[in-house]
């Protein structure tokens, strides 16, 4: 499995980096921008991530507009919603507008910190990506 875990806290990188880097290769992104320019430059390269851990509050670039600018390379990609990289969001913000908007823009999973390791990995298991 092919990870990038998008957060600006070097705390909350480090517990998804612990929780994740036995099932693979983990790559990190500190905001939006560098996410969005890390999963293209794997989809050119046909190497594409199989989980992207996405904060919503950062700098240069949210994790929501992150979100809407991922899902719309992957369908000028003709990436369908089958083969598309499963996005989880992981934040603080749990209110009904952030999940929702997340919602709408095509995540795959949303996560409130602290991480329930159990949690994550269930979502992890439903989505196929570990046994």
């Amino acid at each position: 499995m092919k990870v990038l875990i998008v957060e600006d806290d070097f705390i909350s990188r480090l517990v998804l980096q612990e929780i994740l880097k036995q099932y693979g290769t983990v790559h990190i992104a500190v905001n939006g921008r560098e996410a969005v320019e890390a999963v293209r430059m794997a989809m050119l390269t046909e190497e594409p991530y199989d989980l992207v851990c996405l904060d919503i509050m950062m700098p240069e670039l949210d994790g929501q507009d992150a979100l809407k600018q991922i899902r719309k390379m992957e369908k000028q990609a003709g990436i369908s919603a089958l083969n598309r990289v499963k996005i989880v969001m992981t934040t603080a913000l749990g209110d009904q507008a952030n999940v929702m908007s997340a919602i709408r823009e095509q995540c795959d999973g949303y996560l409130i910190k602290p991480y329930n390791k159990a949690e994550f990995l269930d979502h992890l298991r439903n989505f196929g990506l570990v046994s």
